[in-house]
């Protein structure tokens, strides 16, 4: 009995391999008091082919934050040492907003260095305002293609806009693109809060006051995305032009806004106000991350050592009845 243990015990693993990663993971950031979590969900499908509109073709794996960012995350970053990132209009879960790019930026930076790693975004805080210089070719990120905004080594960082489209609009199941983050083709059902399926905060009168909480903001893309279509819109890492070879270029922002119409909701809308120092109390982001280790990638170390403990057993078996 004692000689099958090792094999019984590797054995026992397996089903707990399944839990180790599951779909949604919590990262976990600040201090003592002002404790505050990201859910990220995987984006997977690595290397897919790009939508008819040229956008969502990502060369890797990579999680996305299932939701956008809240004013609260803003406030415990700023109470655990994050400086430069001024508060927005809204409060507790309701998305940060009222903030530049370089503020969101600026906030990415601190969930990599209050965590150990690398800086995404060559920033600089003047104690009035934020500028930036991008990386040399040889610590830009090269990823998909040589992109001088982001550091190779970034754990944490602004969604590009092919790793926002793809989370929002790719179908997984089957390789194809749906016109709405909801997984579909028609638009979603208009609502000012919850979280039912095929829904989304949009078609709301100009004259209401705020958007919904973060995780109240709608029906989940096919990936477990909350809010990619209305609510506020998001800034993504990418400049309109594709190129990002200047600091102070507009960039993207996508996903319209909880008095948006419909049809600033679909893939085929990109807004072109996304000047990089410019804020605005409808427009917010979510955070992009490396992927975590994969689940496979331990199920086949469990597998090898199962087949060296199984293949020395029996070797230890079959010694054993072999007359000498």
């Amino acid at each position: 009995m004692s000689r099958r243990l090792p094999l019984i015990c590797l054995l026992s693993l397996v089903p707990c391999i399944f839990a180790v990663h599951p779909a949604a993971q919590a990262d976990n950031f600040g201090t003592s008091g002002n404790e505050f979590t990201i859910d990220f969900v995987d984006i997977g499908n690595a290397g897919n082919a790009a939508d008819t509109t040229t956008y969502g073709a990502v060369a890797y794996s990579y999680r996305l934050g299932a939701h956008e960012i809240s004013q609260d995350a803003i406030d415990k970053a700023t109470a655990s040492g994050m400086t430069g990132v001024t508060a927005g209009p809204w409060t507790g879960d309701q998305p940060a907003a009222s903030l530049n790019w370089y503020e969101a930026a600026a906030f990415v930076n601190f969930l990599n260095t209050s965590s150990g790693k690398t800086a995404a975004y060559d920033l600089t805080w003047s104690g009035t305002a934020w500028s930036m210089a991008l990386w040399s070719s040889d610590q830009a990120w090269t990823a998909g293609g040589t992109n001088l905004y982001r550091n190779k080594a970034a754990y944490y960082f602004l969604p590009s806009e092919n790793e926002w489209y793809k989370a929002a609009f790719y179908n997984p199941a089957g390789s194809a693109y749906f016109p709405y983050p909801t997984g579909s083709s028609t638009a979603p059902l208009h609502v000012t809060s919850g979280t039912q399926p095929d829904s989304a905060v949009y078609l709301q009168p100009t004259n209401q006051s705020s958007p919904a909480g973060v995780i109240a903001a709608g029906g989940l893309s096919p990936y477990g995305t909350m809010g990619q279509g209305g609510n506020v819109w998001e800034w993504t890492e990418t400049a309109l032009s594709g190129d990002n070879n200047s600091a102070t270029n507009v960039r993207t922002i996508r996903g319209g806004g909880w008095t948006s119409p419909e049809s600033q909701l679909s893939s085929s809308f990109r807004s072109s106000n996304g000047f990089p120092d410019g804020d605005r109390a409808w427009v917010g982001f979510r955070v992009a991350s490396i992927p975590e280790p994969s689940t496979y990638a331990l199920l086949l170390a469990t597998g090898v050592l199962w087949w060296v403990a199984r293949k020395a057993w029996f070797g230890r078996t079959v010694r054993r009845k072999i007359p000498h």
